[in-house]
């Protein structure tokens, strides 16, 4: 049953829960007669049936929107698509976006990652930051919003902002490199602290009220982190499993391996800073210390 979130905006939610994604994936139909769809999900077939089912007589779904090409909101696009016509649009394959380090750190092997990834994802139309949409006589932007995932977009529409996995409330970001970079998503805060939405809803978890203030709390949170890490770097180099080890003692077991990835880019990115150092080439095993 699909949930009003706003004047115009309804959710629904996938049945896909689980440590990474808490209740599910939500899933957005945006408009009254025309829909665009936000992340269809994962390819679920209770979830296909339900939004084809909240979609009345007289509407049409007109365009599919994925924030990122992650298998729990990608894959079902497709089907989608090929269902009611609609193009996909999104900031590209999964990819699209990377930086020139996490390129050279992808081909490297080194580092792991991969988690999620739907790597058959491919819109229809692909959209650069800043790219409006007329959507029902009202203008959908498209903002990129790299950090969680090189290709993870931001849209905005009738004064709510579609967070994707970039802001929640129930839990900050796993940034995974190379897909995730800890340096494209401070900037991507940044820049999303320089709008005016108040209203966030996010790919997981509960509307955001105060979208502005989870930006300011996730960045201090990252700067928290970034201080832990180099507080225990001070004693003696250590690797990223080691450190998460350290600096989370409090979390579920399960959740060991995405605190690692945090870790890692957290160590990346001192490193692009020159703020700590890696005892060889950057890779799972390494250890780094201060400089």
């Amino acid at each position: 049953m699909a949930e009003t979130q706003a004047p115009k905006i309804r959710r629904l939610v996938a049945p896909n829960p689980s440590p990474m994604t808490y209740t599910g994936t939500n899933t957005y139909l945006l408009g009254l007669r025309d829909i665009a769809v936000i992340d269809p999900g994962p390819d679920n077939d209770a979830h296909f049936a339900a939004i084809v089912s909240a979609i009345a007589p007289d509407q049409k779904i007109t365009k599919i929107l994925v924030t990122h090409a992650h298998l729990d909101h990608a894959p079902l696009a497709r089907r989608l698509s090929a269902h009611c016509g609609a193009p996909i649009y999104a900031y590209g394959d999964s990819g699209a976006g990377r930086t020139a380090q996490m390129i050279a750190l992808s081909a490297a092997g080194t580092i792991g990652g991969g988690e999620g990834v739907d790597y058959d994802f491919q819109p229809d139309i692909t959209l650069k930051d800043g790219a409006v949409l007329d959507h029902e006589g009202q203008e959908l932007i498209a903002i990129w919003t790299p950090g969680h995932f090189g290709n993870h977009m931001a849209f905005s529409w009738n004064g709510a902002l579609f967070s994707g996995d970039h802001v929640m409330a129930w839990a900050s970001t796993m940034i995974s490199p190379p897909d995730g970079d800890l340096g494209a998503f401070r900037r991507s805060c940044a820049q999303l602290q320089h709008r005016r939405e108040r209203l966030y809803l996010p790919g997981h978890g509960d509307a955001i009220e105060d979208g502005p203030a989870r930006l300011h709390w996730l960045l201090a949170h990252r700067q928290e982190r970034e201080s832990q890490i180099i507080s225990h770097l001070q004693g003696q180099p250590n690797t990223a499993q080691g450190l998460a080890e350290a600096i989370y003692t409090d979390i579920d077991p399960r959740l060991i391996h995405a605190a690692t990835r945090n870790v890692l880019a957290h160590l990346i990115d001192l490193c692009e800073r020159n703020l700590a150092t890696c005892q060889g080439p950057i890779d799972l095993q390494a250890k780094y210390s201060v400089i």
